[in-house]
């Protein structure tokens, strides 16, 4: 699905996945919810498959389908960020941002990967001079808006308040 996405699209998909924190999801899917780890090791097994069959489908994708996986367990999903991701999405803010990005960047270093390959990603919403400025200097560039009842005019300030602040993000 998400190659027919990325074609359709001209090659602007981007996957997210993460292991999923919201029962309800699960249920209104017949899904078992299962446990932390349970759910964790489906998102493990997951990445592994979904990156192998990406490199085996005819035709491919139209370039590299960049790959959000979102989660801030320490242990196991922030490894498989550093092995896997282009872009990490947290609901960590603040000082917990900054110590799970730190526990990141340890990741990659173990596996000899630069940590600045992996775009920081949060969630947003309100006026974004007042929170923007902060989370670039926390390192991060990759704004998810929050959107409610389909006003997207927090979506055309977070993209004003980018444009002016920090450049044209290539995935515009």
């Amino acid at each position: 699905m998400a190659r027919t996405v990325d074609h359709a699209a001209g090659g602007r998909m981007l996957l997210g996945v993460g292991s999923g924190f919201k029962e309800r999801d699960y249920v209104e899917y017949g899904y078992p919810f299962g446990s932390v780890a349970d759910r964790v090791h489906d998102l493990e097994t997951g990445v592994e498959r979904i990156r192998e069959r990406l490199t085996r489908l005819d035709p491919p994708p139209v370039g590299p389908m960049p790959l959000l996986i979102a989660g801030s367990g320490e242990r196991r999903t922030l490894r498989l960020v550093a092995r896997h991701a282009d872009i990490w999405h947290t609901f960590a803010d603040g000082d917990a941002f900054v110590r799970k990005s730190k526990i990141l960047d340890a990741h990659c270093a173990e596996i000899g990967r630069d940590p600045a390959q992996i775009e920081r990603s949060v969630l947003v919403g309100g006026d974004p001079e007042a929170t923007g400025p902060e989370l670039l200097a926390q390192g991060i560039t990759f704004f998810i808006v929050s959107v409610r009842d389909l006003d997207l005019e927090p979506v055309r300030d977070w993209v004003r308040w980018r444009d002016e602040h920090n450049g044209r993000s290539q995935r515009s």
